[in-house]
């Protein structure tokens, strides 16, 4: 669920509850999207606030998700790769 499918989170301070329903079933596909969502929610709370403590575990743990996942085959000869791609150099 969106922020903007819960307009009550903009008039009050966000729960560790809020980054654990934004974070939800989180897949490689939608793990940058979710990144950006918990990002956005947290990034006025202090530095020690338990929903912030917890958002940012989460922006990490989403990093990886993106990032280490995704997995692709070979690339062909005729083919380019995709910027996403971290073949060998």
């Amino acid at each position: 669920m969106s922020e903007y499918e819960r307009p009550d989170r903009a008039s009050r301070e966000p729960t560790v509850e809020d980054v654990r329903q934004l974070m939800g079933a989180s897949t490689p596909h939608f793990a940058l999207q979710l990144r950006n969502r918990i990002r956005n929610l947290i990034a006025d709370l202090p530095a020690d606030h338990p929903a912030r403590v917890e958002g940012e575990r989460e922006v990490r743990r989403l990093d990886q998700i993106a990032i280490g996942s995704e997995r692709r085959g070979p690339i062909q000869s005729h083919e380019h790769g995709l910027p996403s791609y971290r073949g060998p150099e």
